[in-house]
């Protein structure tokens, strides 16, 4: 069964951390639609003074989030002991687990695209060992495909194999197509699927899906993107509904208000981080 259209999200303007300008696309209004994707910010700009100001240490617990940055830069510290750098084509995948402190800051570059995403931690997961990860452009494999190419960002694609996130698994695609040029994905039937469309206007199912949308797809084993008589970049996600609840606040996401608040007494008492550097 082919999948269609669900849901369209489009986003809106903001900003975050010391003053980046983004689009929050998925946010705590989809969270039950886009399980178990909590959040989407897309980043598109050619004007610096839009995201140099990047994002200063803060804190994170009970999610993953993974930065993807197309074009552009962006350096990771934490209270790990972690430093590195992305740019053009990677990743970086964080689990904060039980608590961590980051900051990702974004050096000028010609252009910034790309999308950061929280992936939701199951409940059982929530408090797990916090850890780090560069996905580099050596260990992304290019398949070409009929009209393109899938970068293979995290999770399988037929026999490709990439990385592998310690909890809940994910396939995540950096799609390109040419010009008139379709390709045709397969996939459990209920799995949780959702678009992103980086760049460019495509077709699913006949609808026409606008650059810079989210959308979530209805169940069935098969989806189909077309693409129009431009160059498309489309990332697609594919994971699991975890189908828990969701109690949410600022970087903290758990399952229940008494563990946020929990989390937020140990951020005040200073007892918030339970793993750090180890030399």
């Amino acid at each position: 069964m082919k999948r269609k259209v669900k849901t369209k999200v489009k986003g809106f303007r903001t900003t975050d951390g010391a003053g980046v300008k983004l689009v929050r696309v998925l946010g705590n209004l989809t969270t039950k639609e886009f399980d178990p994707i909590l959040m989407l910010d897309s980043f598109d700009s050619i004007n610096p003074d839009d995201y140099t100001a990047g994002f200063p240490m803060h804190p994170h617990r009970g999610i993953e989030t993974i930065s993807y940055v197309s074009r552009g830069k962006m350096v990771h510290r934490d209270s790990l002991g972690n430093e590195a750098g992305i740019s053009d084509g990677e990743v970086q995948w964080m689990n904060s687990g039980s608590g961590i402190m980051h900051e990702e800051m974004v050096p000028a570059a010609e252009r910034l695209l790309g999308v950061q995403l929280w992936l939701n931690l199951p409940a059982k997961d929530k408090m797990s060992k916090p850890s780090y990860n560069s996905i580099k452009n050596e260990d992304i494999k290019e398949i070409e495909i009929e009209g393109g190419k899938i970068r293979l960002l995290a999770g399988k694609y037929g026999e490709h194999e990439g990385y592998k996130g310690d909890y809940l698994s994910m396939d995540y695609y950096d799609i390109h197509l040419n010009a008139d040029a379709e390709v045709t994905l397969t996939m459990e039937e209920d799995d949780s699927v959702m678009v992103f469309t980086l760049l460019g206007d495509v077709y699913i199912d006949g609808e026409h899906i606008e650059e810079k949308t989210a959308v979530k797809l209805t169940e069935g084993d098969s989806l189909t993107i077309k693409n129009g008589n431009e160059k498309a970049q489309v990332l697609y996600m594919n994971s699991r509904a975890l189908n828990e609840p969701v109690a949410w606040a600022g970087p903290i996401v758990m399952n229940t208000q008494e563990e946020l608040q929990k989390a937020f007494l140990e951020l005040r008492s200073n007892t918030f981080i339970k793993e750090t550097a180890e030399y």
